[in-house]
């Protein structure tokens, strides 16, 4: 076991632990941001650079600082680290660098994009990130292709953080899509533009930080924060079938796997039920999904909340005698 200090806090953890997985343990309040690590892909994280972190004193036998700011989902504690994050001065001019290198090409596509409301760089951009941006040049732009049926591929808004490589390399049963080329020219495309079709490609879209990879059948319908999330099962030979049903009205415009509070799936989806079961009589309804407070998708979402007890002339005792001049 390791005892580490995260923006003053301590907690022990096994050995073999990062810096990452020990914030979370504390809580999302000193939790560095993400845009490439995901805890169910093995691999990854080390690819978007937004979880740096400062580590002040690297352990108890050698309680030098380390020189430069670490990626924390790749660095592991070692007993008596002590790390900063959201009290580093440094953190934060470099994690603002980081958002204007991630904002570099990504096009202003938040009005139409069907990412918006859910999207983690726009979570980024509006924590981390600057109000005026350095660049007037050109942005880099790539040729669309098609990529099958059920997924939409936006390449221009793509970050490169590998979750849908690995997410096709680990869950489904035959990657068909990957990175070619290299440098400002790398793109995440299929093989002589293959489509993507295997039981569980859909699970690319949840995956996704920003608005790459988006729902064919979902697009264009409906703001996500219009929508109302509601959790759903059904028996599923393929998968859980445990998912989250998005209404409007009495209409389910999509199905997503559920997402905890780090914006990953808890459980894979197949494509069976992601994509061809839209209708209500489909699915056994558990109850309104509960959305954190800090997302859009919880406006006008009441479901939470308790109605006041009230009063009734019962519950009302006269005052004692003495009582009411005390």
């Amino acid at each position: 076991m390791a005892k580490v200090t995260i923006d003053g806090r301590t907690i022990e953890v096994a050995d073999g632990t990062t810096i990452l997985q020990a914030a979370r343990m504390i809580g999302p309040d000193v939790a560095p941001p993400t845009m490439c690590y995901y805890s169910k892909l093995k691999t990854s994280g080390g690819y978007c650079r937004t979880c740096l972190v400062e580590v002040s004193k690297g352990s108890e036998k050698d309680p030098r600082p380390m020189p430069k700011l670490v990626a924390s989902c790749r660095t592991t504690v070692m007993d008596g680290m002590e790390v900063k994050n959201n009290t580093s001065e440094k953190v934060g001019d470099a994690r603002k660098g980081v958002v204007e290198f991630l904002l570099l090409n990504h096009p202003l596509d938040c009005p139409v994009c069907d990412q918006a409301g859910e999207c983690h760089l726009q979570d980024l951009s509006y924590e981390h990130g600057s109000a005026k941006t350095r660049t007037d040049f050109e942005r880099r732009t790539f040729d669309k292709i098609d990529i099958g049926p059920y997924v939409q591929l936006h390449m221009n808004r793509c970050i490169l953080c590998y979750r849908c490589v690995k997410t096709a390399d680990q869950v489904t049963d035959g990657r068909v899509h990957g990175v070619i080329n290299r440098g400002d020219h790398a793109e995440i495309s299929t093989y002589i533009e293959k489509a993507i079709d295997n039981d569980f490609s859909g699970n690319v879209i949840d995956v996704c930080p920003v608005g790459a990879l988006t729902d064919k059948t979902f697009r264009f319908k409906s703001r996500v924060w219009f929508t109302k999330p509601v959790n759903a099962h059904r028996n599923c030979d393929k998968c859980s079938g445990k998912v989250v049903l998005w209404y409007k009205g009495e209409d389910v415009l999509r199905v997503t796997g559920r997402k905890d509070q780090w914006g990953e799936v808890e459980e894979f989806i197949c494509n069976t039920c992601r994509f061809e079961k839209k209708q209500t009589s489909d699915w056994t309804i558990e109850g309104p999904r509960q959305v954190s407070r800090h997302s859009v998708i919880s406006a006008n979402h009441y479901e939470v909340f308790k109605k006041p007890r009230e009063l009734t002339i019962n519950t009302i005792k006269p005052l004692e005698s003495g009582e009411g001049n005390k």
